[in-house]
């Protein structure tokens, strides 16, 4: 014991000796690593782009910030900046209306009217995607003479024709989840692609569409795997009929489906109406949209009227914007958001023949600088966070949150709009079985190599806005998440 004693005394200690003891100490007396600093470290973060902001709402002071005025790439979290202008301009109870009308110079034809309602035959809702259909025939067998043949319009006009986002990619276009915005909807503007996957020595087999989509041809390119995971993608361009199927799906199932989008929602709605009002009794003939009126008037810009309504047989209300927007927020539905997006933009310019987008993204813009909030981050190119080219700022997003908290007089409708974390939604995983799980409201957002949250951290005395944004990580996307949720519970 006394030879180990020695070894140790300052006067024996050897120079290595010295040092470890000196760096020892050093390291001992040095703070533990923040949360923010852990997280900046993380490996999955090393070549990434990261901006954070979090504010105490109750003094309006910065908890954490790290490049927070950084415009980067929001995903979906753009959506909070559609749902919350939209709530604040058209109020919670908004309703879309779709008249059913006759044509006040021709009475053989029906008239379809649209506004740009999102939820016809929504799968959103516990409604029946049929129930429109069967409504209307039972209205107009009662209402019409059966003794004449008549055509149905379709005025699907208002948003234009323009139902993408010139920034959207390739990748995307033709899968329901980039489904396009027109004055008319129908079945979420989605149809399902069913294959039969059993033979594994050969493509997918092309079984049906749900619903009947006979216009459409595929180019099936499909290949099977066994990873039992949906690799397939749908490719086209807004009203085409051709469709490329690439990619590949599990093998092995009887039914296998994956999603695209309605390339001509309006003609699909007049098109199914026909078959209805024909059950019912009635003779039906030619059924168009406005499209080829529009068309053919666009370069002149005629906002004449094609036609005259005459007598409304019967209108059909939209559920609430209310539930509108917690659809959006909770299931980040794409498809909704850019309904609200064109919905603001032709409230501002009413000309048929105005970008109903980009009138809605300047509004947006107007909005929130009338209320103080900096928005020169802000680079907005859909609704819905599609677009790679979005870009805002983290403080940005913040400071709305801040205002809808404190601010708004639909504060509680908003924060109940947000899904909670580790119980719904896209947040259903995120944070569950954690001390936060409940206690934050957040929208997430991830495209290739993004992944956002932005929303509300109550707990107890706690009450935080915050956004944490990364672009253009090194590591996995469940990496990113494990690092952002780490950040949260350490606050």
């Amino acid at each position: 014991m006394k030879r180990a004693f020695k070894l140790f005394t300052p006067m024996l200690m050897t120079k290595r000796n010295m040092l470890i003891l000196s760096l020892f100490l050093v390291s001992s007396s040095l703070p533990a690593q923040s949360p923010l600093e852990r997280f900046i470290a993380h490996p999955a973060l090393t070549h990434a782009s990261v901006g954070i902001s979090v504010v105490d709402m109750a003094t309006g002071s910065s908890v954490v910030a790290y490049d927070a005025e950084k415009s980067l790439t929001p995903a979906s979290v753009l959506k909070l900046i559609t749902t919350a202008t939209a709530l604040e301009t058209l109020g919670e109870n908004y309703r879309y209306k779709t008249d059913i009308a006759i044509d006040a110079d021709d009475p053989s034809r029906i008239l379809v009217i649209g506004s740009g309602d999102p939820t016809l035959g929504s799968e959103a809702f516990d409604d029946h995607p049929d129930a429109f259909f069967v409504t209307v025939a039972d209205v107009l067998r009662k209402a019409l003479p059966h003794d004449r043949e008549y055509s149905i319009y379709v005025v699907d006009d208002l948003f234009g024709y323009n139902g993408v986002s010139p920034e959207w990619t390739w990748i995307d276009m033709g899968n329901y989840y980039a489904a396009g915005a027109y004055g008319i909807s129908i079945f979420d503007n989605s149809y399902k692609l069913i294959f039969d996957t059993t033979d594994r020595n050969s493509c997918p087999k092309i079984l049906r569409t749900e619903p009947e989509m006979q216009q459409l041809t595929f180019r099936n390119e499909l290949t099977l795997n066994t990873t039992g995971r949906d690799n397939g993608y749908i490719y086209g361009a807004p009203f085409s009929n051709e469709r490329f199927l690439r990619g590949d799906i599990p093998g092995g199932r009887r039914e296998f489906g994956i999603k695209g989008d309605i390339p001509d929602p309006g003609l699909m709605l007049g098109e199914t109406l026909a078959g209805y009002l024909s059950r019912a009794g009635l003779k039906i003939g030619n059924v168009e949209t406005a499209r080829v009126d529009y068309l053919s008037k666009n370069c002149h810009r005629d906002t004449s009227d094609r036609t005259r309504v005459g007598k409304v047989l019967c209108t059909h209300v939209s559920r609430p914007l209310k539930e509108i927007i917690r659809e959006v927020n909770v299931e980040s539905n794409n498809h909704y958001a850019e309904h609200l997006i064109r919905t603001l933009g032709r409230k501002q310019k009413s000309n048929i023949y105005e970008d109903a987008l980009e009138a809605g993204v300047t509004y947006v813009g107007d909005f929130w600088k009338s209320k103080d909030i900096t928005t020169t981050s802000l680079q907005m190119y859909d609704g819905s966070g599609l677009a790679p080219q979005n870009a805002v700022s983290p403080q940005l997003l913040t400071d709305l949150l801040v205002y809808m908290y404190t601010r708004s007089s639909y504060a509680s409708l908003f924060f109940d709009s947000l899904p909670k974390a580790g119980q719904e939604g896209t947040l259903k995983s995120f944070l569950r079985n954690t001390k936060l799980s409940g206690k934050i409201a957040a929208k997430s957002g991830s495209i290739g190599g993004v992944q956002c949250y932005a929303g509300y951290l109550i707990d107890r005395n706690k009450r935080y806005a915050f956004t944490v944004m990364v672009n253009k990580f090194s590591g996995t996307r469940p990496q990113v998440r494990s690092a952002i949720e780490l950040l949260l519970l350490g606050l």
